[in-house]
């Protein structure tokens, strides 16, 4: 039999419990070689505010925890058992295992890929200049690049219009 990857549904705010619940009961009743990984999908997020940039962990699927294993009756009773689980993903009683295209962009969105931001700007909002050389100056957003997390502001320098690109914790909203 081969392993797969499944996905167990718990109750929202609980995977964390959950996994490690699992992770016990797969110690006690020696299902190593059924079940092999147990995962919670997180994914770094960096917020920009008040110009200082704080990155946290989110869940990805809330509500949900990956499991590696090779579905048999054992495997499968021991999981679906495990305290908080509420259940399988899958069609009616039979759990349908995940594509290895959807775990490889699960695994990739986890660890490989770089931090999504989020960004509290728009284009044509106004901003103040929180750090750097044009401290101070309050200008318009012409431009967001979020690959760099720059923005390009303009600001008014002697009367004229004046592009400045700044990283997103060099400038706060107005």
């Amino acid at each position: 039999m081969e392993k797969h990857w499944y996905v167990v549904h718990t109750y929202s705010g609980y995977e964390n419990k959950v996994k490690a619940n699992l992770q016990k009961r797969v110690e006690s009743m020696e299902m190593q070689d059924k079940i092999f990984n147990v995962l919670v999908p997180m994914e770094e997020e960096t917020e920009t505010k008040g110009g200082k940039r704080k990155t946290t962990l989110k869940k990805v699927f809330p509500g949900y925890v990956l499991v590696q294993m090779i579905m048999s009756d054992d495997s499968w009773y021991v999981v679906r058992n495990t305290p908080g689980v509420t259940g399988f993903v899958g069609s009616g009683t039979k759990p349908i295992p995940l594509a290895e295209s959807e775990v490889r962009h699960i695994l990739k969105r986890m660890g490989i890929e770089e931090p999504k931001v989020k960004v509290e700007f728009n284009v044509g909002q106004q901003v103040k200049v929180v750090s750097g050389p044009f401290e101070g100056f309050i200008g318009t957003i012409e431009e967001i690049n979020m690959d760099k997390q720059r923005v390009k502001v303009l600001v008014s320098i002697f009367g004229r219009e004046t592009p400045v690109d700044l990283e997103f914790a060099q400038v706060e909203k107005v």
